[in-house]
């Protein structure tokens, strides 16, 4: 799998003329919060009769809103973009765009117990320190959630320590479990919690200490996918007493428009505003998160399944 990304940024894009109005309601991951706070203030300012009503969750719960509470949604932005092609394709939506990128860190703050200590090399070691509070979000809920947990299989791999992930697991109780990641945040500014995996992107917008992963760890660097797919684990289906397998994979972040959108045609320019190198993408770096430019689709099928209007904008994964 191959990721172009580059931070300079091409020639000002031009949304599109004419006049749009309503509400525009956007599911989204919490770690698209600032992202995507940012973006709702400049779209509205260029289009004042438009009203962005956004729900950040942990993506799975995105999904289900839509799936299981049938609540109307004009635009989904996903953690993992293999949400969307698992729980909203066919049936929701067509197509799924990839646009970010993002990695693991482990993130705490000077009130952090054992933060003199820490390293890239021990960490592990803090997390199993009785005393030590750490925590993570609910991987049947948050895309951070699984991979907070696929991080430690892979440790246990790549620092050839068999037993790493349960020792670290048993000195985690199940009330440190939050249903988002950004959730831990206020935990760890007020020193409740000594430690949490969060995406690189939170701890530098929350301005975090953090502690990088080694690259075989981290889920962020494609060149190690075949590593990662060695960590897995099974998550809540679609239905109760179903489970989805998940691997470890590189993170990439995907979007996408639903087939019922209340409001698809100012939906339809957030998203060319949003896939704009100049626009979105742009917001995306210059808060911490690597977007992919241009954002891609799995192939060119897909990438036919797109508005007109968007197609521009992507490329099909393997032209």
């Amino acid at each position: 799998m191959c990721f172009i990304l580059i931070s300079s940024l091409a020639s000002p894009f031009n949304l599109a003329s004419g006049k749009l109005r309503g509400k525009l309601i956007i599911f989204h991951a919490g770690s698209l919060t600032l992202p995507f706070d940012k973006m709702e203030k400049e779209f509205e300012a260029q289009y004042p009769d438009v009203d962005i009503l956004r729900e950040p969750a942990g993506s799975l719960r995105c999904a289900r809103k839509i799936t299981e509470l049938k609540k109307p949604c004009d635009i989904m932005a996903s953690a993992d973009f293999k949400i969307i092609d698992k729980f909203l394709i066919p049936q929701y939506t067509n197509w799924n765009i990839r646009f970010a990128t993002n990695q693991i860190v482990l993130s705490y703050t000077d009130k952090s117990r054992l933060a003199n200590k820490i390293t890239q090399d021990n960490w592990y070691e803090i997390l199993s320190t009785p005393g030590v509070i750490w925590g993570h979000s609910d991987p049947n809920l948050d895309p951070c959630g699984y991979r907070s947990l696929l991080v430690l299989q892979l440790a246990e791999i790549y620092y050839s320590k068999p037993g790493l992930y349960q020792k670290c697991i048993d000195n985690r109780p199940k009330e440190n479990i939050r249903p988002k990641a950004t959730d831990l945040v206020s935990l760890l500014q007020t020193g409740n919690m000594d430690y949490a995996f969060e995406y690189l992107s939170i701890a530098i917008q929350h301005k975090l200490k953090f502690i990088r992963l080694p690259d075989k760890v981290d889920l962020g660097h494609p060149e190690y996918e075949d590593f990662y797919k060695r960590a897995s684990l099974k998550i809540a289906g679609r239905k109760p007493g179903e489970f989805v397998k998940i691997e470890g994979e590189p993170i990439v972040y995907g979007i996408t428009l639903l087939k019922d959108a209340p409001n698809p045609d100012v939906a339809l320019v957030f998203l060319k505003y949003l896939l704009s190198p100049d626009g979105g993408l742009k917001i995306l770096d210059e808060l911490g998160q690597p977007p992919l430019i241009p954002p891609f689709v799995s192939d060119e099928k897909m990438r036919e399944k797109l508005p007109v209007e968007l197609q521009e904008l992507v490329k099909p994964h393997k032209e």
